[in-house]
């Protein structure tokens, strides 16, 4: 429809009829008004019917003479007409070639309508991810102190890997909102992320001051958990990874990843015990499942994890202990029935004589 318009533009002025064959011609006016004056000259007695016709004629010829002058050359000669073919061709051919070639290389043809303005009034869940970060960035802009804007933008910030800007927008938000647990760990979480899984002091210190708002939220209890491993003390990791157990519900998606990152703990305070000196390493290794048995009687367990803690008694020589955590085994995997099957075998395998399940 554009290109259609731009050629109608070039074509209206050259489908145009000459002014001068219009009605308002002023050598043909000038000739109707002499004819006009001849006859009133005859009304008044002025002139007799010869004399009324000569001049007739005489301006006749006078408008013969003019009306050429009046015509421009170059409306009807051979020269305008190719000049006039000329100009309709290109502006039938160059004009809607131009306008597709430039809506080809800046228009999206194969997309609906998306006008500017509705766009920006669009909901933002609607929006593409980069129109709606720039509609937040400019509301954020004119209104810097709207702490929840920095909090819906931080988390989209560390999404789109703008951890920097993450990191401002939840010291933003705090600063402008208050403190809440969720607020806290939000801004400690962007901090470790910043530092490739390290946890700083800051970072430290705003998952401890979660835990006072909230001391059963999981989030700052693993990130301090982490925290003591990475400083080596791992009977405090143990501590919190027990403590997100202890308040997680059954189904919980993190409680996986929380039981992997105990026997991982297991796992190397084995290996650091083995590396002790003699007189420290039974020591160590009793402590650490202690530390195991504490958890499994806390929060549960996998059968392997059980079968390790009894077979650990009973490689130290602990055999009544053993085969009390065998029945207490059995009791906690009481619907798991491959888990039972290997504490059976396991019991015959040590000889522990304890009391079979049904």
């Amino acid at each position: 429809m554009m290109g259609a318009a731009a050629v109608m533009a070039v074509l209206w002025p050259l489908s145009r009829r000459p002014a001068v064959e219009a009605g308002g011609d002023p050598e043909t006016q000038f000739y109707r008004e002499q004819l006009a004056e001849i006859e009133r000259d005859i009304g008044r007695g002025l002139l007799s019917e010869n004399e009324a016709e000569a001049a007739r004629a005489e301006a006749a010829r006078r408008l013969l003479r003019a009306r050429p002058s009046s015509v421009p050359g170059d409306v009807f000669g051979e020269p305008a007409l190719r000049r006039r073919r000329a100009a309709s061709a290109i502006a039938l051919s160059t004009v809607p070639l131009l306008a597709l070639a430039v809506y080809g290389a800046y228009g999206s043809p194969q997309l609906p309508a998306q006008p500017l303005a509705a766009r920006r009034q669009a909901a933002p869940q609607q929006l593409d991810f980069a129109t709606a970060v720039t509609r937040i960035e400019g509301h954020l802009a004119a209104n810097p102190e709207d702490g929840r804007g920095w909090e819906v933008v931080a988390p989209v910030y560390l999404r789109a890997g703008r951890i920097d800007d993450a990191v401002k927008a939840y010291d933003r938000a705090l600063h402008l909102l208050g403190e809440s647990p969720a607020r806290l760990s939000n801004y400690g979480e962007a901090l470790v992320t910043r530092s490739d899984g390290a946890v700083s002091a800051e970072a430290r210190q705003l998952f401890e001051r979660a835990l006072r708002h909230d001391a059963a939220m999981p989030k700052p209890h693993y990130y301090l958990a982490r925290a003591a491993e990475q400083a080596g003390n791992h009977d405090e990791a143990r501590s919190h990874y027990g403590a997100i157990l202890s308040s997680a519900p059954a189904d919980a998606p993190w409680v996986p990843l929380v039981k992997e990152q105990l026997a991982e703990l297991d796992r190397k305070g084995v290996a650091t015990a083995v590396s002790l000196p003699p007189e420290d390493r039974q020591a160590a290794i009793k402590g650490m499942f202690e530390n195991l048995a504490q958890r499994l009687a806390t929060t549960g367990g996998t059968a392997e994890e059980w079968s390790r803690l009894v077979r650990s008694y009973a490689v130290l020589g602990e055999h009544d202990r053993a085969r009390a955590t065998l029945d207490d085994a059995r009791r906690a995997l009481a619907q798991d029935q491959a888990g039972l099957g290997r504490l059976d075998s396991m019991a015959q395998e040590l000889a522990l004589n304890t009391t079979p399940r049904p």
